[in-house]
C-alpha cells in the first residue's frame, strides 16, 4: 500500500476516533447535567477563580431573585454583591462589606463547614461549599425553612411548657402558704392549750383538735405533692425547754397575728423571750438595735419578704463585721425549692408550718450551740 493511501487511512481512523471521543464526552456531559438536574437540592460548580461553570435548576429556583445574573464565567462574588445591593440577604443589611468578606472567606476555605443563610423572602438555606481536586468548588444549597419553623415551634412549645411549670410551682407555693398558715394557727394554739392545766373533758377536746389538725396536714401534704415528702413531725416532748442557762432572746418576724401568738406561746413555754415584728424591714431594723440570740423568719411578708431580710442582714454583717446571728425560717412554703432559696439567702434552717414545739426548740438549741462554737 502506497504512502498516500496509508496517510489517508490514518487520517480517517483518527478522525473517526476523535469524533467518537467527542461524542462520548458530549454524552458524558449530558448525563452529568441530567444527574445534576435530578438532584432535589441546589447544586453549583465553580472554577478555581470562583466563576460559574454549571448549576442545576433547583439552584436557580432557590436564588430566583439573582438568577438573571447567572452565567458561565460570571463571578459568584459579583452575584452576591449585587444581591446584597438588592437587599436579598437580611443579615448583610448595615454591614454589607463585612458580610461579603465573611462569605468570601468561607468560599475560599471550601472546608465543607455548613452554615445557614436567610433570604429576603423569609426562607432559610443550609450552605455547604467544598473544594475539588482541581481547585474549584462544589456548592450545595438546601432549603431548611420547614426545619427552622419546626424548631421554632418546638422552642415555643418548650417555652410554654416551662411557663406552665413555673405557674404550677407558683400555684403550689401559694396553696401551701394559704393552707398551712391557718393550719399552723390551729395546731399551734392546740399545743399551747395542751400545755396548760385541763380537766378530762377539755383534754379530750384538745386531743380531737390536734388529731384533726394532723389529718388536715397530711391531706395538704398529699394534695400539694412536692416530689419529696415533708419531714416527719418531731416526737412529742411535753413542754420542751431550752437548756441555755439563761433566757434566750428571740426575734420573731411573721405577718400573721395568730402565728406570732403561737410562736410566742411556744417560746415562752420553752423559757425564751420573744420580740415579734410584722415584716422583714421591721425585722432588719429590730436586729440592728437589739441584742438577739436568734431570728425566726417567715418568708412571705409585706414591705420586705423574709429572703430579702435575711440577705440584708447577712450583707450588713459582712460589711460591719458584726457576729453572725442564726436565722431559722418558719414558713408555710415547704417545697425543696423553698429550702434551697432559704439556704442560698443565708438561713441556718427551714421549718415548715404547722410548727411542732419540739421541732422548734430542737432547731433553736442546735442554732445556739453552733453559734457558741
Amino acid at each position: 500500500m502506497s504512502g498516500g493511501l496509508l496517510a489517508d487511512l490514518w487520517k480517517r481512523l483518527t478522525g473517526r476516533a476523535l469524533a467518537d471521543t467527542r461524542a462520548e464526552a458530549k454524552l458524558a456531559r449530558e448525563r452529568l447535567a441530567d444527574a445534576i438536574a435530578a438532584i432535589p437540592e441546589g447544586v453549583v460548580f465553580l472554577d478555581a477563580g470562583g466563576r460559574y461553570i454549571l448549576w442545576n435548576r433547583r439552584y436557580a429556583e432557590i436564588y430566583h431573585r439573582s438568577a438573571d445574573l447567572f452565567g458561565v464565567g460570571a463571578s459568584l462574588m459579583d452575584t452576591l454583591r449585587e444581591g446584597v445591593r438588592r437587599g436579598d440577604y437580611p443579615a448583610a443589611i448595615g454591614c454589607e462589606e463585612a458580610w461579603l468578606a465573611e462569605r468570601q472567606a468561607k468560599l475560599a476555605e471550601g472546608s465543607g463547614e455548613r452554615h445557614e443563610q436567610q433570604l429576603a423572602d423569609g426562607r432559610w438555606l443550609m450552605i455547604e461549599d467544598r473544594r475539588t481536586s482541581e481547585g474549584g468548588t462544589i456548592g450545595l444549597r438546601v432549603d431548611i425553612t420547614a426545619l427552622k419553623r419546626q424548631a421554632e415551634a418546638l422552642e415555643q412549645a418548650l417555652t410554654r411548657a416551662e411557663a406552665a411549670n413555673r405557674a404550677k410551682t407558683q400555684f403550689l407555693a401559694d396553696m401551701s402558704h394559704e393552707l398551712r398558715t391557718p393550719l399552723n394557727g390551729v395546731a399551734g394554739l392546740a399545743q399551747a392549750l395542751e400545755a396548760t392545766v385541763l380537766d378530762d373533758h377539755q383534754a379530750s377536746l384538745i386531743a380531737d383538735i390536734r388529731a384533726s389538725a394532723s389529718v388536715l396536714e397530711r391531706l395538704v401534704r398529699g394534695l400539694l405533692d412536692y416530689e419529696v415528702s415533708s419531714p416527719a413531725p418531731a416526737p412529742e416532748i411535753p413542754s420542751p425547754t431550752l437548756a441555755t442557762g439563761r433566757p434566750l432572746k428571740v426575734l420573731v418576724a411573721d405577718d400573721n397575728p395568730t402565728n406570732r401568738k403561737v410562736i410566742e406561746l411556744m417560746l415562752t413555754a420553752a423559757g425564751a423571750r420573744a420580740t415579734a415584728v410584722e415584716d422583714g424591714a421591721a425585722a432588719v431594723e429590730a436586729w440592728r438595735v437589739g441584742a438577739f440570740d436568734v431570728i425566726l423568719m417567715d418568708l412571705r411578708m409585706p414591705v420586705m419578704d423574709g429572703l430579702e431580710a435575711i440577705r440584708a442582714i447577712r450583707a450588713e454583717e459582712a460589711e460591719t463585721r458584726r457576729p453572725r446571728i442564726p436565722v431559722i425560717v418558719l414558713s408555710a412554703n415547704t417545697g425543696p425549692q423553698d429550702h434551697r432559696a432559704s439556704a442560698a439567702a443565708g438561713a441556718d434552717g427551714h421549718i415548715g408550718k404547722p410548727i411542732e414545739a419540739a421541732e422548734l426548740v430542737a432547731a433553736l438549741s442546735e442554732a445556739v450551740s453552733a453559734r457558741a462554737l
